[in-house]
């Protein structure tokens, strides 16, 4: 890497993790944040049970303060780029556990390691398709980890009704300010323990099916809520 570039990211992790992390609790305040369906998932994590939150990277934006708002530590996988260390160091101030890696570099360890952090906190978060995609494809990962931690996989839809979009691989969504911000907690899935080849497949494509269809009964609802497609029913 070239020193401008050693520079660039000294410059970022030690002068603007503080003020980013400002901004985003700044922001988080000037937002109407709403939760659905939480009660689910309590009750597993009241009977000591485990959850990973699964997420398109479109829409993980809005899930920024889960761990306050739910009250409880949450870890996450993030890359082990040097945006990556800025990301983490931002996460850890609200209270997220990274755990370093991505499926493209160092998946393995950062798969050990999110299934040993699940042991502890009982609640993970998981970007599905991320950090390249393609879109809404869930990557093997998210099954593996549901496998080995014997946690229950929980579709976390997250609705903005006056995003920004950005011209991204996957669109990624930012919530205007004074916008609403919806997260709907789905129905808990769960994979077999032991399963061969073929069945560690078919798992994967039902939960990836089960949730485009979320996502897309969420957004209809509420697009029609707030005006932005017309009610043909």
């Amino acid at each position: 890497m070239s020193l401008k570039k050693e520079i660039k990211f000294f410059i970022i992790k030690h002068f603007l993790t503080f003020p980013a992390y400002y901004i985003l609790n700044l922001y988080a305040k000037i937002i109407r944040l709403r939760f659905e369906n939480e009660e689910e998932i309590k009750n597993r994590l009241e009977n000591n049970g485990r959850v990973i939150l699964a997420s398109w990277h479109q829409r993980f934006f809005g899930g920024f303060y889960l761990p306050k708002i739910l009250g409880r530590p949450i870890c996450i996988m993030i890359s082990q780029s040097k945006d990556g260390d800025f990301i983490a160091d931002v996460v850890k101030r609200v209270g997220w556990i990274p755990v370093r890696g991505s499926s493209s570099r160092g998946g393995k360890k950062a798969l050990k390691g999110m299934v040993d952090e699940i042991s502890k906190t009982q609640l993970a978060g998981h970007i599905v398709d991320g950090p390249t995609g393609p879109p809404r494809v869930i990557k093997p990962g998210l099954i593996s980890m549901a496998q080995q931690s014997k946690s229950a996989i929980c579709p976390t839809c997250v609705f903005y009704d006056k995003p920004w979009i950005f011209n991204s691989w996957d669109r990624f969504m930012v919530p205007r300010p004074f916008s609403s911000v919806v997260i709907r907690f789905g129905s808990l899935e769960f994979v077999p323990e032991n399963m061969n080849s073929e069945e560690f497949e078919e798992n994967r494509l039902y939960v990836e099916r089960k949730m485009i269809e979320e996502y897309e009964k969420e957004d209809q609802y509420w697009n029609k809520k707030s005006g932005l497609m017309p009610d043909n029913s």
